[in-house]
């Protein structure tokens, strides 16, 4: 179960006597088809305070034995965002990263090289183009989930919406009907809006692109 891989994942961060509170949205493509890349633009939201804020798009695998993300880190007081696998199976050191500030827009980039053995993550900070790339061996890894997430340890949600544009998520296959499809709403716990959706097939990828994904609130 996801929410059980990922909590086990992170409690090595946030403390084992940490209450976490989940907020996520989760795509899955059609059976048999598996996911290639994901990328799109995180607006970033105000940082209340230094706080275990974890807010983060991510890739979960057939056998939920971690998640490959883009992390947006609030405990030091100050955004960081950084990619990387989460947390063991196989142990990866963590990718690069850069600070970030409210209202600044992040282009997030994950991508399964052509040799099928590498999964490459871009992210860019527009105001400044800064840039960081990193690569991770996750070849063995099937990813069928594709995540929007909000993870919380400790603080409640009081940073505002999540907002993601700009959004690609293409899987192997002919299939693209889980595009048109509403995400799942993890125990129906987010108010959110997702807008123009569209869903097209070549040379067996199918290629969903989302205007817009916004966590809004609390359900």
């Amino acid at each position: 179960m996801l929410l059980v891989a990922l909590l086990a994942s992170f409690l090595a961060f946030a403390g084992p006597a940490s209450a976490v509170s989940w907020y996520f949205l989760r795509y899955y493509p059609a059976s048999g088809q598996k996911f290639t890349s994901f990328s799109g633009q995180m607006t970033i939201p105000a940082l209340p305070k230094a706080g275990v804020y974890y807010l983060w798009p991510g890739l979960q695998p057939t056998d939920n034995s971690g998640v490959y993300q883009n992390v947006l880190d609030g405990r030091s007081g100050t955004w960081w965002i950084g990619s990387g696998w989460c947390c063991s199976n196989p142990n990866l050191p963590w990718g690069s990263g850069f600070n970030t500030y409210a209202n600044e827009k992040v282009t997030f980039e994950n991508k399964l090289d052509s040799s099928g053995s590498t999964w490459t993550s871009t992210l860019t900070r527009q105001s400044t183009g800064e840039k960081v790339t990193d690569s991770f061996p996750l070849a063995s890894k099937s990813f069928n989930q594709a995540i929007f997430a909000i993870e919380l340890y400790d603080v409640n949600w009081d940073f505002g919406q999540l907002a993601f544009s700009n959004v690609v998520i293409t899987s192997t296959g002919t299939d693209s009907s889980w595009c048109n499809t509403k995400p799942e709403n993890y125990n129906s716990a987010t108010t959110y809006s997702i807008t123009g959706l569209s869903a097209s097939v070549s040379s067996n990828t199918v290629t969903c692109k989302i205007d817009s994904v916004v966590l809004q609130k609390p359900a």
